[in-house]
C-alpha cells in the first residue's frame, strides 16, 4: 500500500548568484513558507514590507535577482525491503531548482507546471538533509528573434491604432515577455495590465515521500463515452506500475458509488501497463450545471489486488458522469455555432475569466478557493475561463468547481507573444507539461474546454495578418496539443486558442471575428476595431462607450470587460490615507493599465468626471455594472445565436484598480451585483431601438417559461406615468421579443419590468446616461435587525428616486444577499447579511446613495 509522508518544515536562506551548497553552510535561516515562496516567508519574518502596500513593490524586486535556498531535514523510513520503491516528490517547484539530498545533486528542473519526481530509494539515511536552490528565473536566457521581431511588428501597429499607448511596457506586454517565452512559468509573473512585476519563487506546491510496495496504481481515468437514453457508458481505465515479484495475477477492482448509493462495481486484470474496462450504469445520476440539475459526484475507490486477495494499494477519487462536446454546426444567422452540449444540451455559458487569486500564487488555501468559486456560483455563473497567462490551476479550484456545478474552460499556459516552438527544450517541456496536465485534469467533472492560449494568435495576427505555420507556437497550438488532449482525454473537446475563429469570409480577422468561433471584445474600453465594427468614432470616450457591445453579433464572447475601482474601504487597507486621492503616485502605482486615466474619456459621458475618492469608486463601479450589464443582456438577447459570455475579469491578482467584478479582498463590486442579475437563468431586459423600446426574456433553463411581465414607465422622479401586462411564453435555451413600444424614453425615464409570480427577476432601464438621472439627495430609511449569532436584516424605505444604494457593516468578509440598488419611492427592500462577527453592532451599518460622501 502507498504511504504517503509530507515534507512540510523548511527554511530559507539567500546568497548571491551562482551559489553551492557550501556557501550556505553558515547562512541566515529563517523558517520557509512551503507551500509558498519566498515573499512570503521573508515577509512572516518580518524581513520586507507587504509588496501590495502603497509602492512597496519596488522595493522587492531584488528579491528575483537572488539565489534562493530552502532545506529540509527529515527521518529516514527505514531500510526499504527488495520490493520496496521510494520517490521524492515536488509537486510544484517554482521555477529554476536544483536538488540535493545528503549532499547528492539529484538533478536540475525548470517547470514550474509540472512535478519533479526523483527516485530516493537507495538514498536515504537515518537522517536527512534536502537542499533546493532557486535561480533567478530568467538568468541565462536569450530572447527569441520570432519573439523580438514580432513584438516589434505588433508595437507599430498598436501604435498607430491608439496614438502610441501599446509602446509602453505597462499597457500589459511586458519588456521581457519575447525572454519569459523559454521559461515555464507563469506569464503574468512579470507584470501585466492588471497587476504588478513580482515573479513568485519557490516551493509553491506539496513535497512528499511516496513509499510504494510491490506494485502501485500510476493513473486512472474514469470516462464517460455517451448516454443512451438514462444509461451512461462509462469506460473505467488504470494504470499500474509493477516493482517486484510475479504479479501476474493483479487485479483492479474499480468500485463507482453514486449519491444515491447504489454501487458499480467491475474488476480489470492488470500487469505492468495498464487495461480497462467498460461498464454500463442504468438511471444514471449526471453531472450537470448547478442552474440545470445537480452535480452530482460519485465516489470511486480503485483497489490493487493480487491472486491472494491482498489489496496491494488503493486510490480514491471523486467523479462526475456527464458528456460535453462543442456544437459548430451552421447558424441560419451565419457562420456556425460555437455552443457547449452537456450531456447533449445546449447551453448558454454565463461566467468570468479566472486569474490566479494572488501574485503569489503558492500561498493561496482552499478556503480562498472555496470563498471565490462560491462568489461565482452566487452571481449565477456556469463557466470559469482559466486565462492562459496564469497558472494550471491547484486541485482544490477543481474540486469546487466540480462540487458547486461551475464548468471549466482550460487554456494551456500561453499567452500574448510568440513561442518559439521549434526550441527543442522548451519543445520537451511543453510536451511533458502537456502530458501531466491533461493526465491530472481528465477526472474533473468540470473541465469542459481545453483551450490551446490566450491571444497569441490574435497578436499574431495583428503583426503578420496571417497564421502560417512557422515557429510562432503554431505547431504546439494546432498539432501537439490537440493531439495530447485527444490520445490522454479523448472525450473533451480542444480549441486552437481563445479567440479563435475559421471562417474565410473574415479573412485573417476571423482569429476573432463574429462568424465563427469565441472573440475577445475589446472595442469597448480600448476603443479600436478587433473584429466587431462599429465606428469610426472622433471622440476617444463614444469609441470606448459599452454601448459599442450592440455592435457585437459574435457567436461566443470569451473576454470583455471594464476597468472599476475596488470598495473604498479595500483602498484604505492598501493605499496609505495621505495617498488616498485621485491620480497620487501610490493610486498610480495600483494601476497597472496605460494610460492611467483611459476611463476618464467614458466617464466624463457617463457619469463625469470624479473630483473625490468616494466619487471615483462610485463613478467607475457604476460605469463598470451599467456596462457589463448592457453587455451581458445585449448578448443574451442574441441566443442560441451567441451562446456564451465570459466577463474579463472576475478575481484580482492584487488590491489595484483592474477590470474584476470582485476585489482582492474578496469584496464584490456593484458589478458583481448587476451581473448576478443579468445572469439569473431567466432574465427580462430592455433594448433600446432607433424605433423605440424591446422588451426580452432569454430562458436558460431547460423548462419552458410562462409568466406575466409587468412593464412600469416611470418619470424622472419615479412616478409611475404608464403600466403594460403581457403574457409571456419562452422555451427552453430560447430568447424572445416579448413586447415593444414605439417611442424612446426620454433622458432621465425609466422604464421597469418584473414577474408577477417571480419567474424573473426585476430590471430596468433608463434613458440617457448615469449623470443624466434626476435623483434624490436623501438616502433611505433603514432598520436593522439581529437574526441570529452572526447574522441580520436591513430594511430599506425609498422616499425619493434612488440609483445604486449600498449598505456596509464596515466588515471585511460580511455577506449581503443584495446591494446597490435602484429604489423608486415607496419601495422597500430586505437585506439579509450573514458571517457578521457575534459582537456586531448593528449602529455600525451605513446606507448610502449613489455619489454620497
Amino acid at each position: 500500500m502507498s504511504d504517503r509522508q509530507p515534507l512540510t518544515t523548511f527554511v530559507l536562506a539567500e546568497a548571491p548568484t551562482g551559489s553551492v551548497p557550501a556557501d550556505v553552510r553558515e547562512a541566515d535561516w529563517i523558517p520557509a513558507v512551503v507551500p509558498g515562496g519566498v515573499h512570503e516567508s521573508l515577509l512572516a519574518a518580518g524581513r520586507i514590507e507587504h509588496p501590495y502596500y502603497d509602492r512597496n513593490e519596488e522595493s522587492v524586486r531584488w528579491i528575483e535577482e537572488r539565489d534562493w535556498w530552502f532545506r529540509c531535514e527529515f527521518d529516514g523510513l527505514g531500510t526499504p525491503a527488495a520490493e520496496e520503491r521510494v520517490r521524492l516528490v515536488f509537486h510544484g517547484l517554482d521555477s529554476v531548482a536544483d536538488v540535493w539530498l545528503n549532499g547528492e545533486h539529484l538533478g536540475h528542473h525548470e517547470n514550474m507546471f509540472r512535478p519533479a519526481e526523483f527516485d530516493v530509494t537507495a538514498r536515504l539515511t537515518e537522517q536527512n538533509v534536502l537542499l533546493l536552490r532557486f535561480c533567478p528565473p530568467l538568468a541565462g536566457l536569450t530572447p527569441p528573434a520570432s519573439a523580438l521581431a514580432m513584438n516589434e511588428r505588433l508595437a507599430k501597429v498598436f501604435a498607430a491604432l491608439s496614438e502610441g499607448a501599446a509602446s509602453t511596457s505597462e499597457g500589459g506586454m511586458s519588456a521581457v515577455l519575447p525572454l519569459t517565452t523559454l521559461r515555464r512559468k507563469a506569464t503574468f509573473s512579470w507584470g501585466w495590465d492588471f497587476g504588478p512585476r513580482l515573479p513568485s519563487v519557490g516551493v509553491w506546491r506539496p513535497v512528499e515521500l511516496v513509499r510504494e510496495t510491490h506494485a502501485a496504481i500510476t493513473e486512472h481515468h474514469i470516462r464517460t463515452d455517451a448516454l443512451d437514453g438514462t444509461t451512461a457508458l462509462v469506460t473505467a481505465l488504470v494504470g499500474v506500475d509493477v516493482l517486484a515479484g510475479d504479479l501476474t495475477r493483479l487485479t483492479a477492482r474499480v468500485t463507482l458509488t453514486a449519491p444515491s448509493g447504489a454501487e458499480h462495481t467491475v474488476s480489470l486484470p492488470v500487469t505492468s501497463g495498464e487495461n480497462s474496462s467498460t461498464l454500463r450504469v442504468p438511471d444514471a445520476e449526471l453531472w450537470w450545471t448547478h442552474d440545470l440539475g445537480a452535480p452530482a459526484l460519485h465516489d470511486v475507490v480503485i483497489e490493487l489486488v493480487d491472486g491472494d486477495g491482498t489489496v496491494l494499494d488503493r486510490r480514491t477519487d471523486r467523479v462526475g458522469l456527464r458528456t460535453v462536446g462543442l456544437d459548430r454546426s451552421p447558424d441560419p444567422e451565419g457562420g456556425r455555432y460555437f455552443r457547449f452540449l452537456l450531456n447533449g444540451t445546449p447551453i448558454f455559458a454565463r461566467g468570468a475569466a479566472w486569474l490566479p487569486a494572488d501574485m503569489l500564487v503558492g500561498s493561496v488555501g482552499e478556503a480562498r478557493y472555496r470563498e471565490l468559486i462560491g462568489l461565482a456560483r452566487d452571481a449565477n455563473m456556469t463557466m470559469l475561463r482559466i486565462w492562459g497567462g496564469g497558472v494550471y490551476e491547484h486541485d482544490a479550484f477543481y474540486a469546487a468547481t466540480d462540487e458547486l456545478g461551475i464548468l471549466v474552460w482550460q487554456d494551456f499556459m500561453f499567452a500574448c507573444i510568440d513561442y518559439p516552438s521549434e526550441d527543442p527544450v522548451l519543445r520537451r517541456e511543453v510536451v511533458l507539461e502537456a502530458e501531466y496536465q491533461v493526465r491530472r485534469l481528465r477526472n474533473r467533472a468540470s473541465v469542459a474546454l481545453w483551450s490551446g492560449n490566450n491571444e497569441v494568435q490574435l497578436i499574431h495576427g495583428f503583426a503578420y495578418q496571417d497564421y502560417e505555420p512557422g515557429n510562432w507556437g503554431w505547431d504546439f497550438f494546432h498539432r501537439l496539443l490537440p493531439e495530447t488532449v485527444e490520445r490522454v482525454d479523448g472525450t473533451v473537446p480542444y480549441w486552437p486558442g481563445s479567440p479563435w475563429g475559421e471562417d474565410k469570409v473574415e479573412g485573417w480577422m476571423a482569429v476573432n471575428g463574429v462568424r465563427d468561433g469565441d472573440r475577445h471584445a475589446w472595442e469597448v474600453w480600448h476603443g479600436f476595431d478587433v473584429g466587431a465594427g462599429g465606428g469610426p468614432y472622433d471622440d476617444p470616450g463614444q469609441s470606448r462607450h459599452y454601448r459599442r457591445y450592440a455592435n457585437d453579433l459574435g457567436k461566443f464572447i470569451s473576454e470583455f470587460g471594464i476597468h472599476a475601482s475596488p470598495e473604498l474601504a479595500t483602498l484604505k487597507r492598501w493605499i496609505p490615507a495621505e495617498s488616498l486621492s485621485i491620480h497620487s503616485p501610490s493610486f498610480d502605482a495600483h494601476n497597472k493599465d496605460h494610460p492611467k486615466d483611459k476611463g476618464d474619456a467614458v466617464l466624463e459621458i457617463v457619469t463625469g468626471l470624479p473630483q473625490t475618492m468616494t466619487q471615483y469608486v462610485d463613478f467607475t463601479m457604476a460605469a463598470q455594472a451599467e456596462g457589463l450589464k448592457f453587455g451581458v443582456e445585449h448578448y443574451r438577447r442574441r441566443q442560441p445565436h451567441c451562446s456564451g459570455t465570459l466577463v474579463w475579469q472576475f478575481n484580482d491578482v492584487w488590491p489595484g484598480f483592474s477590470w474584476s467584478v470582485v476585489d482582492h479582498d474578496a469584496v464584490p463590486k456593484s458589478s458583481w451585483y448587476a451581473l448576478r442579475r443579468a445572469y439569473a437563468p431567466v432574465l427580462a431586459s430592455f433594448a433600446e431601438t432607433a424605433a423605440g423600446l424591446e422588451l426580452w426574456v432569454s430562458n436558460s433553463t431547460a423548462a419552458v417559461v410562462r409568466t406575466t411581465a409587468v412593464v412600469d414607465l416611470t418619470d424622472a422622479d419615479g412616478a409611475t406615468t404608464r403600466t403594460f401586462e403581457i403574457a409571456v411564453s419562452v422555451e427552453p435555451g430560447e430568447s424572445r421579443c416579448v413586447w415593444t413600444r414605439s417611442e424612446r424614453l426620454r433622458t432621465g425615464e425609466w422604464a421597469w419590468v418584473s414577474s408577477a409570480d417571480k419567474a424573473f427577476g426585476p430590471n430596468r432601464v433608463f434613458g440617457g446616461e448615469v449623470r443624466d438621472l434626476h435623483l434624490g439627495v436623501e438616502s433611505p430609511k433603514w432598520t436593522v435587525e439581529r437574526t441570529g449569532d452572526t447574522s441580520a436584516t436591513v430594511t430599506l424605505r425609498a422616499t425619493s428616486l434612488t440609483y445604486q444604494v449600498r449598505m456596509t457593516a464596515g466588515i471585511p468578509g460580511v455577506r449581503y444577499s443584495d446591494n446597490y440598488l435602484d429604489l423608486r419611492p415607496g419601495d422597500e427592500a430586505v437585506i439579509v447579511l450573514e458571517r457578521l462577527p457575534v459582537d456586531f453592532d448593528p449602529a455600525t451599518v451605513t446606507v448610502q446613495t449613489y455619489g454620497s460622501s
